[in-house]
């Protein structure tokens, strides 16, 4: 039943090899063209060829409400998850004009908001529960419900395969989110919430100390049997649709689909992803450096380089999606720029 333990392949290492021959050949000066020499490559050692195409790109956004916003610690009330879920189906929110610039589907998966029963045109409902509970005081969820959010991620990337995308982006909708995001990074990394605690949605300094203050005491709860488990770990203070990021992107690397990791609330189901099962690491490009304190220490720890630094902090996916565009020209240098052969230009280094 552990699907998230299955074995992950390892990356084409001939085309690799090939895609950076190619490089060398292309009229430029080798590694002038810097990181996107090296995203072409990356792309090539996934995808298993030397031409590297991203013309399919697929973006799910996954929503949860958490409990531990009876501690006050957003700015926004709870209600703005749901109001967001109708904002992604109708075309207004930022991920979703991003997903029409780009020509991607884009997929909004409700794994469980507070409320009563609703019908969006454009939102799968799959309410696990309505809303963690407060992880303050109590686990976030149980690890069966922990495990069944897990299942919407992987449905969600099979869908994508299905549909032949060749690449995947995860985003994620609700409202408490960053704070559960750093009470995950703390009990991964065992640090503290100051090393780890954002804004989020912009709150103001004593709030941020209140917010501080709430992980910590979840810490305090949660650290003894957690016994450094990422399941347990994303039991007691994780979201649902953190949980389901955490699913999507190991099964994207199960079936072998290259994904964008987006900032901070998306890297933390990236490192909690990457604990599970190692190999999904050698699957994830990241998308861009956030705004969002502790971000950068989430990065180091997965050993990331970010393809973009342009101090965002919105989430939904947006970063990830912004980075789409340099992917896709990345791709379109290393296969349409003539070599110095075809371009009758000399290659030789005086």
């Amino acid at each position: 039943m552990s699907w998230w333990l299955e074995k992950i392949e390892g990356v084409d290492q001939k085309a690799k090899q090939a895609a950076i021959q190619r490089q060398q050949q292309l009229t430029k000066p080798t590694g002038s063209l810097g990181n996107l020499e090296s995203i072409a490559i990356q792309l090539a050692a996934l995808q298993g060829t030397v031409h590297p195409q991203v013309n399919r790109p697929w973006i799910t956004i996954f929503a949860g409400d958490h409990g531990v916003m009876q501690e006050n610690i957003s700015a926004y009330p709870q209600a703005v998850t749901r109001q967001m879920l109708q904002n992604f189906a109708t075309g207004g929110a930022c991920i979703s004009v991003i997903a029409r610039q780009y020509l991607a589907s884009l997929r909004v998966i409700d794994c469980g908001t507070v409320g009563e029963e609703y019908h969006y045109e454009g939102v799968e409902t799959h309410c696990i529960r309505a809303g963690t509970a407060n992880f303050a005081i109590e686990s976030a969820m149980t690890e069966i419900e922990c495990q069944q959010a897990m299942d919407l991620g992987r449905n969600s990337v099979e869908h994508a395969v299905q549909a032949q995308a060749d690449i995947f982006v995860a985003g994620e909708m609700g409202i408490g989110n960053t704070c559960s995001a750093s009470a995950l990074a703390c009990l991964l990394l065992d640090e503290d919430a100051d090393q780890l605690t954002g804004v989020g949605t912009g709150i103001d300094a004593e709030k941020l100390k209140h917010k501080k203050q709430v992980i910590d005491q979840a810490i305090a709860l949660h650290k003894s049997h957690i016994q450094d488990d990422p399941l347990k770990i994303m039991a007691a203070v994780g979201g649902l649709e953190i949980t389901a990021m955490t699913g999507a992107y190991i099964r994207c690397a199960q079936l072998g689909l290259p994904m964008i990791i987006d900032g901070f609330i998306s890297s933390v189901a990236a490192l909690c992803a990457v604990r599970l099962n190692p190999d999904a690491r050698n699957w994830m490009l990241f998308g861009h450096q956030s705004a969002e304190y502790g971000h950068r220490r989430i990065l180091t720890e997965l050993n990331a380089q970010s393809i973009l630094s342009l101090n965002l902090r919105l989430g939904e996916g947006s970063g990830a999606g912004v980075a789409l565009g340099v992917i896709q020209l990345a791709c379109r240098l290393h296969n349409d720029m003539a070599t110095f052969a075809e371009a009758a230009v000399s290659g030789d280094q005086v």
